[in-house]
């Protein structure tokens, strides 16, 4: 676990899981994971980031507010503060080019702050996974499914009893309730959004931003991973943002909720490591002058 000072100097925690020679090896490129609203980088379960980082290296980001983060005030969940946020952690790493952004969820939307801001100076590619890329109402990349819907408002609430309530079926609804082999990990994901404190929770969803224009203009590849039962994000968010993606691949998963990394980790990685070494390639033909 490592910390730099982010956006209105908030300390921003971040693991960083480094196999010896496995950058050198891979060509280069750094994983950059992104958690979604109430979680932590703990979400994408440590063996998943560890298989990563036997390849590439791989950082994990907790949002501010978030896991060891700093709790910042209320009126800090900007997109200006989150894209400064993760451009900070990527210089602290030493990351001048390669990188990948991988946003789940809440995560989507803070790839989009930070391109929105940065650009795409060194990220070569972005992977939303049950994400949402844009915030507020009417918005056709920010649709929730029904379990968020029947969490709010209660779930942003300063009672404990009622945020247990919200919280409780929310954290369920995003874990199949057939595969009891990951009750742990739904466990370890109730508790995370109980641990984030209520005004996080409130400030995340007081927001709004709108990034059709941005991922319509964004010449890095996409991949986009969704599931089809996914009762937190609606899955139409997805086929929007392939919709505007110009350089997007969607993979469909048929039945999987909204945590589909924690339902097939051997497929979730296989995808991204095809689409990750598919984006090396491309951007080593256009550094080669070899483009077509």
């Amino acid at each position: 676990m490592r910390s730099v000072t982010g956006g209105d100097d908030s300390e921003i925690a971040y693991r960083v899981f480094d196999s010896p020679g496995a950058e050198d090896a891979a060509g280069g490129s750094t994983l950059v994971f992104i958690h979604g609203w109430a979680q932590s980088s703990r979400a994408w379960g440590d063996d998943l980031l560890a298989g990563f980082a036997a390849r590439r290296r791989v950082i994990a980001v907790d949002l501010r507010g978030h896991g060891a983060s700093e709790v910042a005030a209320a009126d800090a969940y900007t997109a200006e503060n989150f894209a400064a946020d993760l451009r900070a952690v990527l210089a602290a790493e030493g990351v001048e080019g390669g990188a990948v952004l991988i946003g789940w969820s809440y995560g989507g939307l803070a790839s989009c702050d930070y391109l929105s801001v940065y650009g795409t100076d060194v990220v070569d590619g972005i992977v939303l996974v049950g994400a949402i890329t844009s915030m507020g109402r009417g918005q056709a990349g920010g649709a929730v499914g029904p379990a968020m819907q029947a969490a709010l408002p209660e779930a942003l609430s300063e009672e404990p009893r009622v945020a247990f309530r919200a919280l409780g079926s929310f954290g369920t609804a995003m874990i199949p309730a057939d595969r009891p082999d990951l009750g742990a990990m739904s466990q370890q994901l109730f508790g995370t959004s109980l641990a984030t404190p209520p005004l996080v929770r409130r400030a995340l969803f007081t927001r709004s931003a709108a990034y059709d224009e941005l991922l319509a203009g964004l010449e890095i590849p996409a991949l986009i991973v969704v599931g089809t039962a996914d009762p937190v994000v609606d899955p139409s968010v997805a086929q929007h943002a392939h919709s505007l993606l110009p350089r997007s691949e969607l993979s469909v998963w048929e039945g999987a909720a909204h945590a589909p990394f924690l339902e097939d980790p051997e497929r979730f990685t296989r995808e991204v490591e095809t689409f990750v070494a598919q984006t090396e390639s491309a951007e080593a033909a256009v550094n080669a002058g070899d483009v077509r």
